[in-house]
């Protein structure tokens, strides 16, 4: 963790910029800015389950194409 405390007689704005300074210099903003969209990897079941949901979907619609009830064209 990262602390600056003020010096006598200094401005905000310098102490703000030592601050920044500081930041930059241990890499915690680096390593936020990293970890912001990090998404764990699914695990194996989880994306059979995603599979076998996309290729049940895939078939419904196919079903629904060939019954009429739906436009080929009206979807994409």
């Amino acid at each position: 963790m990262v602390e600056v405390l003020k010096k006598e007689h200094e401005t905000a704005s310098s102490l703000v910029r030592r601050f920044s300074r500081r930041i930059q210099q241990s890499g915690i903003l680096l390593r936020a800015r990293k970890l912001r969209f990090y998404r764990r990897r699914p695990s194996k079941t989880q994306r059979r389950e995603a599979a076998m949901r996309r290729i049940q979907k895939q078939k419904e619609y196919e079903h629904l194409v060939k019954m009429g009830k739906t436009d080929e064209l009206e979807n994409m």
